[in-house]
């Protein structure tokens, strides 16, 4: 009984042996004979480039900002005598805003003129004098030298006159500065003086602020310059803005293009100018601007997900005639939506777009049913 089950111990560890070593030393063989198989060829969907105008749209935010702000100062230390705007209020160019005590000025004013009147007189009065001696001179009554003399105070007469002509002008100009106007149209900002504050020349009055036109400044990648400075060429190159959450856009054009690019953003700066008559856009407002820089006449569009760049560059798979996948090097020339256009295509290449991330260069491809030639054809008709 004891031999008959040691012969059966002795039988299970040999079939248990041989099945470890056939584990262990077939399955390998399995393994690599399967990886030695040849991979089959990769499904894969196709599209065809399409020949299109493209525009070049570029987008920035912005910013809006006034034309020209003007900060009022006093030219003069006065009191105020009566502010005749209110705060937020739009004034014409011209128009009165503050008037400052001038009896001092007028004074000075009349003052001037009263010494100017007396000139005149004591002018006049050499004048006839001189008229006379002249007479007299040719009736050999008088001589020469109280000719000259008299000639000499005449001229020294009349530039004294001369002298205290233009004092009185400058005197008028100081009398001017009692009355201060608004250099330009605009909109008032904060009055922080009143009648009766003592104002000096550094005492800030108000600001006057153009609101219409109106810019707005932003910025552009410094690749886009050579195509604004194109557009800008061929005419007035137009610019739309939206504010918020607003979808009708404000309509302008550039008005102006930076002379330097920032050599540590690599950017340029540009502005647009809107009529503003409505006030839609206010200083210091956030806008988003979009343009227009150049179109792309007849390019070659692909979808963008069949680009792939690497290290190696930029670059599409296209079917070859022996239904391998063949690498066509590109350019991006502008990405829209899901689109580019590109360059480095001849415009009859099946690029491929889905089932690329399994191809090798050389790589056998199949063409999936839907983009054969007449795969709708027969869809309608098994419809």
């Amino acid at each position: 009984m004891k031999k008959s089950s040691l012969a059966i111990l002795v039988s299970a560890i040999s079939v248990l042996g041989g099945g470890v070593w056939y584990m262990t030393h077939q399955a390998p063989d399995t393994a690599s004979a399967k990886a030695a198989g040849t991979q089959g060829p990769t499904t894969v969907s196709i599209t065809k480039p399409q020949r299109q105008d493209v525009p070049v749209v570029l987008q920035a935010n912005g910013t809006v900002m006034p034309v020209s702000t003007v900060d009022l100062h006093p030219q003069t230390t006065a009191t105020i005598v009566k502010v005749h705007i209110k705060e937020g209020q739009f004034v014409k160019e011209g128009e009165l805003m503050f008037s400052l005590d001038d009896r001092s000025e007028r004074a000075n004013v009349d003052k001037a003129q009263a010494q100017v009147m007396r000139d005149r007189a004591a002018l006049a009065d050499l004048e006839r004098q001189y008229k006379r001696s002249l007479e007299l001179l040719n009736q050999k009554f008088i001589a020469q030298g109280a000719v000259d003399t008299l000639k000499s105070q005449l001229d020294a007469a009349a530039a004294l006159l001369n002298a205290d002509i233009a004092a009185a002008r400058s005197v008028s100009v100081d009398a001017s500065y009692t009355t201060i106007r608004a250099p330009m149209a605009g909109r008032v900002g904060a009055i922080p003086v009143y009648a009766g504050s003592l104002v000096q020349m550094s005492t800030s009055l108000t600001t006057i602020t153009q609101l219409d036109p109106i810019n707005v400044s932003f910025t552009l990648p410094e690749s886009a310059l050579a195509g604004l400075l194109q557009a800008q060429r061929e005419g007035s190159v137009p610019v739309a803005v939206t504010v918020g959450e607003a979808e009708k856009p404000i309509n302008g054009k550039l008005s102006f293009i930076d002379n330097t690019v920032d050599p540590t953003a690599g950017v340029i700066r540009v502005k647009a100018q809107f009529d503003n008559k409505d006030s839609t856009l206010w200083p210091g407002q956030y806008v988003n601007a979009k343009l227009v820089s150049q179109v792309l006449k007849d390019a070659l569009v692909v979808p963008q997900n069949a680009i792939i760049s690497n290290t190696l560059g930029t670059f599409v798979y296209a079917v070859g005639q022996d239904q391998t996948a063949k690498v066509v090097n590109i350019k991006r020339l502008h990405s829209f939506g899901d689109n580019a256009a590109v360059s480095g295509l001849a415009g009859n290449e099946q690029v491929i777009v889905d089932g690329k991330q399994n191809l090798r260069p050389g790589g056998k491809v199949r063409i999936a049913a839907s983009d054969k030639p007449g795969a709708d054809k027969q869809k309608s008709d098994a419809a």
